[in-house]
């Protein structure tokens, strides 16, 4: 039986913690940031988990993470 594939473009862009969490990085902090506001920027940084809703669609997205 031939393995799975990986989506690289899911792999490059979330991280499964031990828990079983994923790790996102935020949208909109990218490009045109002379027009966002410093707080916007600030609470943009770091990383968030996926929502509950999204986690079964980025689990078959990365089948052996």
């Amino acid at each position: 039986m031939p393995k799975m594939k990986t989506k690289k473009s899911a792999s490059k862009r979330f991280v499964v913690r031990p828990g079983g969490t994923v790790k996102r990085g935020h949208a909109f902090k990218r490009h045109i940031l002379t027009k966002k506001t410093t707080k916007t920027k600030r609470q943009l940084r770091g990383a968030t988990s996926v929502s509950a809703a999204d986690l079964p669609a980025v689990k078959s997205l990365l089948p052996y993470a």
